[in-house]
């Protein structure tokens, strides 16, 4: 292979990445936010074939399988959690799903920043407070809008020692 088809091949790699970014980091559908890193690792994958070629080894060309079998199951994840999601809130945006962070840390608006003398200050950079690990899930009380459905499951379930002690 020669240095122009080389050439070609990374410029083209090149551009698939980058409209691949600009898609990842426009859009709000997590849809089109995977497509856009298929197409990431889509040109990456070229590049690494233009190099193997380039150089006659075949190294970048098993990496390049290897990319394509994580993408693969890539992909087959993010279907699943696509039709999770959606089914839970029926859209796909990804502002309707800032929820999913950590329950048990508390939002702070970014504007209650306390200011020494009254007058707008900068805004102060903190580290984040991480969860302690090791918190149960279930001690963290249930949402008001699961405490239907979560009685009506549990009443619905004879518990084993009641079956237990019928069967004695």
């Amino acid at each position: 292979m020669n240095i122009a088809n080389t050439q070609n091949l990374l410029i083209l790699g090149g551009v698939l990445f980058s409209i691949g970014m600009v898609g990842f980091l426009t859009r709000r559908s997590m849809i089109l936010l995977f497509l856009s890193l298929e197409t990431m690792l889509a040109g990456v994958s070229i590049n690494l074939i233009a190099f193997s070629r380039l150089h006659l080894n075949y190294q970048g060309q098993i990496l390049a399988i290897m990319v394509l079998t994580v993408a693969a199951c890539e992909a087959a994840i993010a279907l699943a959690l696509v039709v999770s999601l959606y089914r839970r809130k029926a859209t796909l945006d990804v502002e309707a799903w800032d929820e999913l962070s950590e329950t048990l840390v508390p939002k702070e608006p970014e504007d209650a920043i306390p200011s020494v003398h009254g007058s707008v200050s900068e805004p102060v950079h903190e580290f984040p407070k991480l969860v302690p690990a090791g918190l149960d899930p279930l001690a963290r009380p249930v949402p008001s809008s699961l405490e239907g459905a979560l009685e009506t499951t549990v009443h619905s379930k004879p518990s084993r020692t009641t079956e237990a002690t019928t069967r004695a």
